[in-house]
């Protein structure tokens, strides 16, 4: 039984490029990289719907919400921490 390949995100990157641009046919790519051509146009695929999101500036919004989710965690982490200390002092005073 043979493993599955794992690609790096480069090489993922590089493949996609080229088959956007359209110089080589999916099945010249595909016998180029060694790579099945349902999987390049898979890469494709994810790769034009990347570049909506570059442009349409969703990933800098997520990006935004994701830095706010942070500090609203360590503002609960403190207040968490906070309430526990206060809780042990009271129950060793017992």
């Amino acid at each position: 039984m043979s493993t599955r390949r794992r690609f790096t995100a480069e090489f993922k990157a590089k493949v996609a490029l080229e088959a956007l641009g359209g110089d080589l046919t999916l099945a010249q790519l595909s016998s180029k990289y060694d790579v099945h051509s349902n999987v390049i146009s898979s890469w494709k695929r994810q790769a034009q719907a990347g570049l909506v999101e570059v442009f349409s500036g969703k990933g800098e919004k997520s990006n935004k919400s994701h830095e706010e989710e942070v500090k609203d965690l360590h503002a609960k982490i403190g207040q968490l921490t906070i309430e526990k200390d206060f809780l042990q002092k009271a129950f060793a005073r017992r």
